[in-house]
């Protein structure tokens, strides 16, 4: 396994190969088949637990796949990527297909982590501010403007009357997401789990307000392209089976697969703590609410889409069913 800052020539020779159904036919038939996996930030996130004890563990390997991953510019490129058959899966918020369909992307979501919101508002207890109305005239941070919790933060300001142009929001990557708000250099960030330890361990006393109470946001997502669902169905049933069992792993035990973690991801260590505060949050907030585990919620897909669409944030609304499938949880 190799984590690699995506390349088009590492893109376009991926998706070469997956796209038109040209990898070289293995010489035995129990060789595991190549899969590169597009991550929208640097691997060594918690966000990414499920793959990443997927692949520490051995469930990829079990299921006969040798995982590979690329890292994307967040969310949305991730999904233009998959979409246009540069990589054949993909991380990405489960609104992604919402946000990109409509122009024309053919990209999918084929697995849901958790029937909650991913992105949480987490603000300075400084600040002030104690819902989404509070958020006028102030600065929050956000990873990047390509990436969905992005979107789902312009959501949670419209959800108070509010718009882009009432909030400085600054694009200032997956360091400066959180740095700013420890520096004091902004009031908050539209966040993720993940970004909550380091803050706090800077001194810095913060509130978590749940999108989920004001918001239909989703959690994260496997995306894949609609020509991929018709050429490798095997494949993609395989690695979504794989990675629901690290979630499983998280939801069940979140400081033994913590533990597990960072014995995968090495940059942890000493910061075991905080892969536990942030395993034990997605387990607790954002991992629950599926009938059947990985399952996309056609409901709140439907309601999201509405919103966005009403807000202007789409041009046009897309057949609730073309942005999803549940087939591969099965």
């Amino acid at each position: 396994m190799t984590d690699t800052p995506i390349s088009r020539r590492l893109l376009l020779t991926a998706g070469a190969a997956a796209g038109l159904g040209v990898l070289t036919a293995p010489a035995r038939s129990q060789a595991a088949e190549k899969v590169t996996y597009l991550f929208p930030a640097p691997p060594i996130l918690p966000a990414f637990g499920p793959i990443r004890l997927a692949l520490g563990k051995g469930y990829f390997k079990d299921a006969g796949l040798d995982v590979n991953f690329a890292v994307g510019r967040g969310g949305v490129d991730v999904a233009k990527q998959v979409g246009a058959g540069n990589a054949p899966l993909g991380g990405i918020v489960a609104d992604g297909p919402i946000v990109v369909r409509g122009n024309g992307v053919p990209v999918k979501i084929v697995c849901v982590f958790g029937g909650r919101g991913f992105m949480q508002l987490v603000v300075r207890e400084d600040s002030g501010i104690t819902k989404p109305a509070d958020l006028k005239g102030k600065t929050i941070t956000v990873m990047s403007y390509q990436d969905t919790t992005f979107y789902a933060l312009l959501g949670l300001l419209a959800s108070a009357g509010l718009t882009q142009n009432d909030v400085n929001i600054q694009s200032v990557g997956p360091l400066g997401v959180w740095q700013f708000v420890a520096e004091g250099k902004s009031a908050g960030m539209a966040g993720v789990p993940d970004w909550i330890p380091p803050v706090v361990a800077a001194g810095v006393k913060v509130k978590v307000i749940r999108t989920e109470d004001y918001f239909p946001h989703m959690a994260q997502a496997i995306a894949t392209s609609d020509d991929m669902i018709k050429q490798k169905p095997a494949m993609i049933r395989k690695f979504v089976h794989a990675a629901l069992r690290g979630m499983k792993d998280i939801m069940d035990n979140p400081v033994k697969a913590a533990d597990e973690f960072v014995s995968f991801v090495p940059e942890w260590k000493g910061k075991e703590r905080g892969v536990q505060f942030a395993f034990n949050m997605y387990a607790k907030d954002v991992y629950p609410g599926q009938k059947v585990l990985g399952e996309a919620d056609a409901t709140r897909l439907a309601k999201l889409q509405d919103f966005y669409l009403s807000k202007g944030f789409i041009q046009k609304a897309t057949p609730v069913n073309e942005l999803y499938s549940n087939e591969f949880i099965k």
